[in-house]
């Protein structure tokens, strides 16, 4: 699995955002020795820095009873508790207040660490006391866990950059959390690195994002493929998406290349070991239905964490260059972008 020290660059790339200095001197202080410590402390530390900046305060909707008008009267509820004859009316309005969706899923997430065994105590007194720090409007009313939902409804909000990772902090906290039978309103947190198909779209992401931000040569991109196929527009509508991972294009070069967060590159068939049948076919896919630019030559990777064992091998199919090559993630970070970043010298 992924050392912990390694996953917090592994997630800041993910959702793109660069690592800082302050929480990677907090981790070298207090090592940790699993995920959620570590996530714990990310969010402490952005939590930390939003609430010293004053938390933004946007109009969110209000309902009251009131004797002055105020936005608009809600004349059903009004006349039904009779009290436009006594002066008074239900009016709804949107004022400023720090009370927001985003702000109520900080404060209740650091309530849920605050309670997480796992976790030191000395962390989590941390996590509850800046959990305390927030406003009684935002703290209050806190007990139901966030939803799928609630999530894609702060995305469409197009919250901030450092409000963006937080979230996705969150997010990925509230995947973790498993209701813990024997305490109530206590969760215990599974470890992420076991889930290939979560951990699957982390390393895409990483991988796309690492060369969007530390490269100039290239332009990075997730590319839509079109078939080269002729048909009945019907039939091929049924064809599959073909998607890549990550596409890197400059004038002469084109590079598809497609990561797979598997446990081991070859697979034993038949007493030998092999590489997956199904990657190479998809990659070759791939680049037999591209259309290069004149003058632009076109390859393929496929990237894979470096696991049981270490692999690098090339070949020419269909008159592309083709390499299959393992990443080493237990290797110090500045290893780990060195490598990256010769796979497309």
């Amino acid at each position: 699995m992924i050392p912990v020290a390694t996953l917090y660059y592994f997630l800041c790339y993910a959702w793109n955002r660069l690592p800082e200095p302050a929480v990677l001197q907090a981790s070298e202080a207090t090592p940790f020795h699993r995920p959620l410590g570590m996530l714990a402390q990310v969010l402490l530390h952005g939590t930390r820095r939003l609430l010293r900046a004053g938390l933004p305060r946007t109009f969110q909707p209000q309902e009251a009873e009131l004797t002055s008008l105020r936005g608009r009267i809600e004349l059903a509820p009004s006349l039904g508790r009779g009290l436009l004859e006594r002066g008074r009316a239900i009016c709804t309005f949107d004022e400023l207040s720090p009370d927001s969706p985003l702000h109520r899923l900080l404060a209740h997430t650091l309530g849920s660490l605050a309670n997480a065994a796992e976790l030191p105590l000395a962390l989590r007194r941390e996590l509850s006391q800046t959990r305390q720090r927030f406003p009684a409007s935002v703290t209050a009313g806190t007990s139901v866990p966030p939803t799928a939902e609630t999530f894609r409804e702060l995305r469409r909000q197009r919250p901030s950059s450092q409000e963006a990772f937080l979230l996705h902090v969150c997010e990925l906290v509230w995947q973790i959390a498993l209701p813990e039978p024997t305490a109530r309103g206590r969760s215990r947190f599974a470890d992420f690195r076991r889930d290939e198909a979560l951990m699957g779209r982390l390393f895409e992401q990483f991988t796309r994002n690492f060369f969007r931000r530390e490269q100039r040569r290239y332009r990075v991109y997730a590319e839509t493929i079109a078939w080269q196929a002729d048909g009945q527009a019907d039939d091929l509508a049924l064809l599959p998406t073909m998607l890549t991972d990550t596409t890197l294009e400059a004038p002469d070069r084109k590079i598809i290349l497609d990561t797979k967060y598997y446990a081991a590159a070859l697979r034993p068939r038949y007493d030998r070991q092999r590489l997956i049948a199904p990657h190479l076919y998809q990659l070759y896919a791939y680049l037999q239905n591209q259309r290069p630019a004149p003058g632009q030559a076109l390859e393929g990777i496929l990237l894979y964490p470096a696991a049981t064992q270490d692999v690098d091998v090339r070949y020419t199919l269909g008159g592309h260059p083709v390499r299959v090559v393992t990443l080493n993630l237990h290797q110090p970070w500045s290893g780990i972008a060195a490598d990256l970043l010769r796979l497309v010298e």
